[in-house]
């Protein structure tokens, strides 16, 4: 097993994997990795096309839920490589607080309160309720499933839109291009989780954001390249929606003098939305890895052809 990782610390994913897999080599890959020893890999972020050299190369283990740093950068051939991801319950909960906690602090002012109290301004505000709002949520995979069925517990009328047809109880679904503008439709606030594919890239733009209520509210925690940039600034500049809470970025960091740091309606938050648990990963690379060496199905592969 090789270790290939990039802004991410290797070390404790090889101790870790080390200690669960004694009988096997845990490597981090290296100029002096030879290549044809390499069969399962475990990757974050790898350089483009650095799995090209790898010509026994089986498995590629994502080490984290998205794919999309694999998927965009490497050339993987689909009958001689499985792709997989990792699926954490953790993930899926964490998002949920932190996006719940975001849509509360736009229904009770608390981001504009916390704002005027640097002016010292006592301003109070009319407050919006959660039963009252329609809860849009583009992307419907595990995460997002979870997080509409949350939504829909608390009372608020929730949409979800997905590439395929999807079914949950209380939610209000939609599947592929031609239901997306009644997706749309009368939403208050719209939550992108879409994994990042050739298909979703850009598709929070002015075209589809227009179709909001108006002075509906995003929230982006799927990948920076799902919004075009200076079509959001528009929208807001124009009141047609009311801000933004960004969590992910073309460009992380963020640079310091990039338009969104300007205005007061954007919030940006550093990708701490919901962040891999190494110990949830670990688990789930052994379990791959044995299956791997029984000759069994993996757990949660993705399609090369769909890219998620």
């Amino acid at each position: 097993m090789v270790l290939i990782f990039n802004q991410k610390d290797p070390i404790p994913w090889q101790q870790a994997l080390q200690k669960s897999l004694p009988n096997t080599k845990v490597e981090i890959y290296s100029p002096a990795t030879n290549p044809d020893t390499v069969s399962f890999a475990v990757c974050w972020k790898p350089q483009p096309l650095l799995l090209k050299q790898f010509p026994n190369l089986q498995i590629v283990q994502s080490a984290g839920a998205g794919v999309d740093h694999i998927t965009r950068t490497q050339q993987l051939d689909p009958d001689k490589i499985t792709l997989s991801r990792i699926v954490d319950p953790h993930l899926s909960n964490d998002m949920w607080e932190y996006l719940l906690s975001i849509v509360l602090s736009q229904l009770k002012n608390t981001a504009v309160y916390t704002l005027a109290n640097q002016h010292r301004q006592w301003t109070p505000l009319p407050y919006k309720r959660l039963q009252d709002m329609t809860i849009s949520i583009m992307g419907l995979g595990n995460i997002g499933k979870h997080v509409a069925s949350q939504f829909a517990a608390l009372g608020a009328r929730v949409k979800g839109w997905s590439n395929s047809p999807k079914e949950l109880p209380q939610v209000d679904t939609y599947a592929g291009e031609a239901a997306l503008s009644s997706f749309l439709k009368h939403t208050d606030i719209l939550i992108n989780i879409l994994p990042l594919t050739s298909k979703t890239e850009n598709i929070l733009r002015k075209e589809i954001l227009s179709q909001l209520n108006k002075e509906a509210y995003l929230i982006n925690v799927g990948r920076g390249e799902h919004l075009v940039e200076q079509d959001l600034i528009t929208l807001v500049e124009s009141k047609h929606l009311s801000g933004a809470t960004l969590d992910v970025f073309r460009t992380e960091p963020l640079p310091d003098k990039h338009p969104f740091w300007t205005y007061d309606n954007i919030q940006i938050t550093p990708h701490i939305a919901s962040i891999t648990n190494i110990h949830s990963c670990i688990t789930q690379i052994v379990q791959n890895y044995q299956l791997f060496r029984s000759q069994k199905t993996l757990l949660h592969t993705v399609s090369l052809q769909k890219e998620y």
